[in-house]
């Protein structure tokens, strides 16, 4: 059974080397544009699910509300940064420099998560009350990704 913080970990690697894929391409090229696609998609579709399972399990501690509403509103941050681009010409100056901030913000993110809020949350949740939430995880990102999918459609056929 997979681990919660091994699944996110996961991704969170994942989406290291995407942002490295963006930022070492160039203007609007091929390689840029598919794997902004996936990073897009992903980063949505993982923080939607990560939302639901660890930071609502999160939510039940005492010490896990103030860390998963902090965690949260950098997620509302992100998701901003996110559509911002998505609606940016990928060649132009700006674009770029939006990425920037955006790669900054969600390395800062997934560092915190990763140094910070695992061990706490590992300290403060016995691994039977999480057992299973790798798998409730997975499959919450697997049906989010179908929303981010549809809603990006819909976005490109504007």
């Amino acid at each position: 059974m997979p681990s919660i913080y091994d699944e996110i970990k996961k991704d969170h690697d994942h989406h290291r080397a995407l942002l490295k894929t963006i930022a070492d391409t160039t203007g609007a090229s091929d390689a840029r544009k598919k794997a902004w696609a996936e990073f897009y998609n992903d980063v949505k579709a993982h923080g939607a699910a990560e939302e639901e399972t660890f930071y609502s399990k999160l939510m039940t501690k005492t010490w896990g509300q103030d860390a998963a509403r902090h965690s949260v509103e950098e997620h509302a941050e992100i998701d901003d940064l996110l559509e911002e681009l998505n609606g940016m010409d990928m060649s132009s100056p700006g674009w770029l420099n939006k990425f920037n901030t955006l790669a900054h913000d969600y390395n800062h993110h997934i560092d915190e998560e990763e140094e910070d809020i695992f061990k706490r949350a590992k300290e403060v949740i016995d691994s039977s009350e999480i057992d299973g939430y790798g798998e409730r995880f997975l499959s919450r990102k697997k049906k989010e990704l179908t929303l981010v999918d549809d809603k990006l459609n819909d976005h490109l056929e504007d």
